[in-house]
């Protein structure tokens, strides 16, 4: 594939020029199948093309992207990306996680859309929107291993990430003329974190009371979208929760090779498809360009030409309807006939100009610009520090026993409120069914009537340390404008 790509049958001063990266496995395939489609439809692009992913993993870039396409991206800032490998193992982190979060692109969204009866699915009616965070949430990939048994991964959550992304959906439904927003979290668990999500959600959707609102915890939500996927609109999640059910929407209408992502942000807009690389079919020319060509449209219509997105995205309706079909999505009762992935491109290229009969045609008339929302920050609240969380390593499994080692000495200050081991209260007044780590979690709080300051902190951990106990990790407890910013144990 050349490094520069010129469409000529354009102007060239009109064209938006854009990065491209084929990828690994099957995404050299599909991205020649894509711009193959994008050039016969007459879109006004100039390609850019850069190598990353595997290749540059193996060769010793552990971010998997060199310095030089960086560069590249942050000049074009729209970028068309094929599936990529990380190569398990060596400590290699996900370069696609890293660019979203690198490049500030906080919104992923994916259509999910069936295309019964010409898509073998069991769900007939169904078209979401699901809209994921993309920055945050466990994906930040802060782990530690603190003893030999137990490992921690930081959940965080922040109201600026929040806050856009929430946004993010309401104006996305607002500009689609989408009628409904639902929320999934897992509040009713992970009260501070989820929990904010839930409370934004609410408070920013007071602001579109013409759409439609709910909010779900996430496993009812997933059992319904699996089971009853019409009764959703737009769905809004944070970003793990997101990831798993956007796959799982996508599957469940037909392929998770029919699925597009976009990744948006203020300055940088990534698309792609929702799969991955599938290295046990490249080069056998069988894979579907669906998911990468359909993230292309939205791409068409993030940079403003619509007439060359609704061509294509109505050709590939019409080659689905004619039932064209590649393996993945192919039916013995209803397909017509079994192509590779450069037939499936021609056969959609055969088909510009036209529009299915019975999936129902569209005629963009406009690109989707919604407000991309800047965080502003509020006043900050009143912060008092209240006690502290002590994280042991301690091999006896006896609880009271570390507790009476935990209260030797003079505490001055604050008071031995609990010890937990895996979130569940073991002292005082534990159970001896309850299985226990070499993980210990040490609550202590001020004394009544006391204030304390982090130095009270530093001089607690000084004399924990003198009884011989090794401090993995501490947490200061805090409240905000009187509310505690941490929870209560399970069992307290």
């Amino acid at each position: 594939m050349d490094l520069l790509l010129h469409f000529c049958n354009m102007n060239t001063k009109n064209l938006i020029k854009i990065t491209i990266a084929p990828g690994d496995g099957i995404g050299p395939e599909i991205m020649e199948a894509t711009l193959r489609i994008l050039q016969a439809a007459g879109a006004a692009i100039e390609t850019e093309s850069i190598e990353v992913g595997e290749r540059a993993y193996l060769s010793g870039i552990s971010s998997g992207i060199p310095t030089a396409a960086w560069e590249t991206l942050r000049r074009n800032k729209i970028f068309l990306k094929g599936p990529i490998t990380t190569p398990q193992g060596g400590g290699y982190k996900s370069l696609n996680v890293t660019m979203r979060k690198v490049l500030g692109l906080y919104a992923n969204i994916r259509p999910c859309q069936s295309y019964h009866p010409f898509v073998a699915t069991k769900h007939h009616i169904m078209d979401v929107v699901i809209v994921r965070e993309n920055e945050e949430d466990l994906y930040a990939g802060i782990e530690h291993q603190q003893t030999d048994e137990v490992i921690q991964c930081l959940k965080l959550i922040s109201k600026p990430g929040t806050e856009k992304i929430i946004r993010y959906a309401f104006e996305y439904a607002r500009t689609c003329g989408r009628k409904k927003v639902s929320c999934f979290t897992k509040d009713n668990i992970m009260k501070l974190t989820d929990g904010l999500f839930h409370k934004t959600f609410t408070k920013i959707g007071a602001e579109y009371p013409e759409i439609e609102q709910e909010h779900l915890i996430v496993d009812i939500g997933a059992a319904r979208l699996a089971d009853t996927p019409e009764q959703f609109d737009v769905i809004v999640m944070p970003n793990l929760y997101g990831d798993i059910l956007s796959d799982v929407a996508a599957q469940i209408t037909g392929s998770v090779g029919l699925g597009g992502s976009v990744n948006i942000g203020n300055n940088f807009a990534l698309f792609e498809a929702i799969h991955g690389s599938a290295p046990q079919i490249a080069g056998k020319d069988i894979a579907n360009p669906s998911g990468l060509l359909l993230a292309a449209i939205q791409m068409l219509l993030h940079i403003e030409q619509e007439k060359p997105a609704s061509l294509i995205q109505n050709a590939w309706l019409k080659t689905i309807e004619d039932g064209i079909h590649t393996a993945d999505i192919y039916h013995p009762n209803i397909s017509r006939e079994r192509v590779g992935t450069q037939a499936f491109a021609e056969a959609i290229i055969s088909r510009l100009g036209q529009q299915p009969s019975q999936l129902k045609p569209v005629a963009f008339q406009q690109g989707i610009k919604q407000l991309l929302h800047q965080y502003i920050p509020e006043k900050p609240a009143t912060k008092d520090l209240v006690g502290v969380d002590l994280f042991i390593s301690n091999t006896n499994r006896n609880a009271s026993e570390l507790a009476g080692n935990l209260k030797k000495g003079t505490l001055q200050k604050m008071d031995l409120k609990m010890i937990t081991n895996r979130g569940t209260k073991v002292w005082p007044e534990g159970f001896p069914e309850t299985f226990c780590t070499d993980h210990w979690r040490c609550r202590f709080t001020a004394a009544a009537s006391e204030s304390i300051y982090y130095q009270d902190v530093l001089d607690l951990m000084e004399q924990v340390n003198q009884q011989g106990l090794e401090i993995i990790k501490t947490e200061n407890l805090y409240t905000f404008d009187g509310i505690p910013g941490f929870t209560a144990a399970q069992g307290q």
